[in-house]
């Protein structure tokens, strides 16, 4: 996706968030002003500018503050890339599934602008490049095609679920996610039901791989084993 302490989940921020996002359900993205959501947030104009820089910012703030958080998870080291770049899909989802109904009013919001709409498909691709990048980045040899093709994965299986949460009232529990991304994992050849097998004597070693596992994927895990 552990949201509850992130920056973008701190009472002063969520206020000013969904005091806008109140407004631009009641009256329109375009018939709001930012002095409007500033009176209604009780901060002044100011403020507002300092913290968001304009009224599409504060829709997108959360994105915003989650892009950096990742980056810094994602700069740790991690026994498994692969399982890395699922656990950072799912502190994003955590941190939406704190405050459904906020969500909700954003997804609707967004829904109704257009120029909205297209940021958030450069908000999405901006999750997806971040996978990306660090995968290459941490299986030096990974073939870019395995690379983007797993992350706009990850990314397309976290968007479906999260769209089950805002289109509806029902309470979509992180399991779901993770069930989800564990079948993307096996269908990538590197996720539960993927593992290795391997066995070995005196100086022969014999190991078993999925045949999508991609080349970079084999080589760590021997690595892993045999040292």
């Amino acid at each position: 996706m552990s949201d509850t302490t992130t920056a973008a989940a701190t009472p002063a921020r969520t206020a000013v968030v969904a005091a806008a996002l109140e407004l631009f359900s009641a009256q329109g993205f375009d018939q709001t002003s930012v002095e409007q959501i500033a009176q209604a947030a009780g901060i002044s104009r100011s403020t507002f500018f300092r913290q968001f820089g304009g009224k599409d910012d504060v829709v997108f703030a959360d994105h915003e503050l989650l892009l950096e958080e990742l980056r810094g998870i994602l700069a740790q080291q991690h026994p498994d890339p692969w399982a890395a770049v699922c656990d950072a899909s799912v502190h994003v989802f955590e941190h939406f599934t704190a405050d459904p109904e906020l969500a909700r009013r954003r997804y609707s919001v967004v829904r109704q602008v257009p120029a909205l709409r297209e940021r958030e498909i450069v908000t999405v691709f901006r999750y997806e490049r971040l996978f990306d990048e660090y995968l290459r980045g941490a299986l030096p040899g990974l073939d870019p095609l395995d690379a983007v093709g797993f992350s706009a994965l990850v990314t397309a299986v976290h968007n479906h679920v999260l769209r089950q949460l805002l289109r509806g009232p029902k309470k979509i529990p992180v399991s779901v996610l993770r069930r989800a991304l564990d079948d993307a994992m096996r269908r990538f050849g590197v996720g539960p039901g993927g593992e290795a097998r391997d066995a070995a004597a005196d100086d022969v070693v014999v190991a078993v791989f999925p045949r999508a596992m991609p080349t970079a994927e084999v080589a760590r895990r021997l690595q892993e084993r045999l040292h």
